[in-house]
């Protein structure tokens, strides 16, 4: 933050005015921007490849676990829980939480590290071991908003101001997908990315079957597009793709932001650029409502747009890394390099028991949006606010953050 008042009521940052009784960190989600003009470049300026450690194939992976699978160590967890009880009897707003009021000596250079791989990387990695079993719903939201700090900055990720986002069939109905965010479903997910820099999903409870993830390079999808579909490529990376914000818009915004599906980081990654994305299909497809009838402001999908979603989704299935969710298993995924899907699921029955008898609980899953700004290496971004530490996200207004302990 910029500066603060001598009452520490107030500071003044990049997003303006900010009441610290709002916000307890002082620092506000910037919200869903469309690209730079600017930094929209054209498909000619494209590499043919991408190279390094951010693209890779799942068979790298899918026999090797311990190349991106780590258990906590009983340590582990006993430092992991007292720092959660510490943080708890000083009876701190959740969205305060932050790396000096949540101290981790032995996880933080892990946690350090793993920060950096999932920036410059392969872009994911999964802990198993939290004790969600023996935990409360505040125990576990507090250790793994803990464990976040030490990766980025939370952000809202709906226009409620959720920074703990609960993934939790709700019983709303997919189809509507002008309204309803698809999360709060049971229904399949198509391979997208989040609208913030890494995304984290801790276990609670998993399905009765389904609801499995399935993750694949950014970069190696691009390499085997721009040698196979090089036309899908250029019609991915023209900026004439319209992306519904589903009424979560602060006033005098558009409905829906314009922009591309690749991009390149902006001018500061010099002639080291990588290749970037950002997609969620869900948001492309609900648009229809602006673009027929007499009052459409905004054009249909075109064949080739139609056509390039299709064979990029098909690559996506044809080369992902598929995994499960254990109760306890915490995933990583940067948003930069890695697309990410998730299966159709079914719950458990009402009166069904789990394997200690107790009654089985439907799949939950909490979420962090974590921010990485350019200045802590986040990737160098083609949108206004990349330079802000809590950059993307949704901000609707002013509203301010709130972490529910289960879905709402």
């Amino acid at each position: 933050m910029a500066s603060t008042t001598s009452a520490s009521t107030t500071t003044e940052g990049l997003a303006g005015h900010i009441d610290l009784a709002v916000f307890p960190d002082g620092l506000k989600t910037s919200g869903q921007h469309a690209p730079m003009a600017s930094q929209v470049r054209p498909y000619t300026t494209f590499p043919k490849v991408q190279s390094g450690p951010t693209v890779w194939k799942a068979e790298d992976f899918c026999e090797h676990r311990e190349r991106w699978t780590h258990t906590f160590t009983p340590e582990e967890i006993e430092e992991l829980s007292n720092a959660t009880d510490n943080f708890i009897k000083e009876n701190l707003p959740l969205t305060g939480i932050s790396q000096t009021n949540f101290a981790l000596p032995r996880l933080a250079e892990r946690l350090r590290a793993l920060k950096k791989e999932l920036l410059d990387g392969k872009g994911f990695y999964l802990f198993k071991g939290i004790p969600v079993r023996d935990w409360d719903l505040r125990k576990c939201a507090t250790a793994y908003m803990g464990l976040g700090t030490y990766i980025g900055y939370f952000t809202s990720q709906n226009g409620r101001g959720h920074v703990l986002g609960h993934v939790k069939d709700l019983g709303e109905d997919p189809t509507k997908t002008d309204r309803v965010r698809i999360y709060r479903t049971n229904a399949r997910q198509y391979f997208h990315t989040d609208g913030t820099d890494i995304v984290g999903l801790l276990c609670i409870a998993k399905a009765l079957s389904g609801g499995e993830s399935d993750i694949v390079s950014t970069h190696q999808i691009f390499n085997i597009l721009q040698e196979k579909h090089p036309d899908v490529v250029e019609t991915l990376v023209e900026p004439n793709w319209y992306f519904d914000r589903k009424g979560e818009v602060s006033e005098g915004q558009d409905p829906w932001i314009r922009g591309s599906i690749f991009y390149l980081e902006n001018e500061r990654a010099g002639d080291k650029a990588r290749v970037y994305a950002r997609y969620d299909p869900m948001n492309v497809t609900s648009l229809s409502r602006f673009n027929t009838g007499p009052d459409a402001r905004i054009p249909p999908l075109s064949e080739k747009q139609k056509h390039a979603m299709e064979v990029f989704e098909r690559t996506c299935e044809e080369n992902a890394l598929h995994m499960i969710l254990d109760p306890g298993d915490i995933q990583f995924v940067s948003n930069s390099q890695v697309f990410h899907a998730r299966t159709a699921y079914t719950d458990h029955a009402p009166d069904a028991k789990d394997e200690d008898g107790r009654p089985a609980k439907r799949r939950h899953l909490m979420r962090l949006w974590l921010s990485v700004p350019e200045s802590e290496g986040g990737w160098k971004l083609p949108y206004p606010d990349t330079l802000e530490k809590k950059r993307g996200g949704i901000q609707v207004n002013d509203q301010a953050p709130v972490c529910p302990l289960d879905a709402e």
